[in-house]
């Protein structure tokens, strides 16, 4: 697995993770940290553990204290990976966009409204341990909202997979499974993965007092836990199964 860091025009850090040996294009996949300013570092685990199965993944930093809320930060991420993604073997035309916590709200924000992205579409969305009833910090409405508004203008559905933690202590799976539920209603294809592990550890993390951030996790179960959310993540942007 190959690891370099790139800086985006507007200076933000982007962590890019490739497999060792791989045919290309790779799947491609954008992936989001939540609420906490510059911590693509806690999504290390994960995104290392997605590319090791066979796929391209940025991790971007983005600040949700920025006067917009992150919003400039998240969709020139987005642009950074359209940009790049195939001259790092990339396949730039399908790429997943994928969040943990207000992350993921921000990734099915941008599928409800593809006109925030100059009207790109993920092939694929990820949701990882959020609530969708709160405005996503790419579109300002929340998701729930915008599924529930409706019309002719409607964006053609992408599919949907949503992983939540059992345990989560800040987010109920209700979250999540609420989301579900409307997606489905709405005919979106959409499915929903519970995995045992409280809203770190569905990426494979652990809230640290003395760091008073997350950092990844040696827990065995926790480990598992991400483990899921990572093979989900792989099958959304299409990796074979090995």
């Amino acid at each position: 697995m190959h690891h370099e860091l790139a800086t985006a025009p507007n200076g933000k850090f982007i962590d890019v993770y490739r497999p060792g040996t791989h045919p290309t294009p790779l799947a491609t996949v954008l992936l989001w940290h939540g609420i906490g300013p510059d911590e693509r570092d806690v999504l290390e685990p994960l995104a290392r553990t997605v590319a090791g199965l066979g796929a391209l993944v940025f991790v971007p930093d983005w600040r949700s204290d920025a006067p917009d809320g992150g919003r400039a930060h998240l969709l020139a991420s987005l642009e950074y990976a359209r940009t790049h993604a195939a001259a790092l073997g990339g396949d730039a035309g399908r790429m997943v966009l994928a969040g943990w916590s207000a992350g993921a709200s921000a990734a099915m924000g941008v599928a409800l409204n593809p006109a925030v992205a100059d009207g790109w579409r993920p092939a694929a969305v990820v949701g990882i341990a959020s609530r969708y009833d709160r405005p996503a910090r790419t579109t300002g409405t929340p998701p729930l909202a915008d599924l529930a508004v409706g019309g002719p203008s409607d964006p053609l559905p992408v599919p949907v997979s949503l992983v939540h933690g059992t345990a989560d202590e800040l987010m109920d799976t209700t979250c999540s499974r609420e989301l579900l539920e409307s997606l489905i209603a709405h005919r979106w294809p959409a499915r929903l993965e519970e995995v045992r592990a409280n809203h770190a550890g569905a990426i494979g993390a652990e809230y640290d007092p003395a760091l008073d951030r997350c950092r990844a996790s040696e827990d065995e179960l926790i480990r598992a836990a991400a483990e899921l959310t990572a093979r989900t993540i792989a099958e959304a942007a299409g990796v074979p199964a090995a």
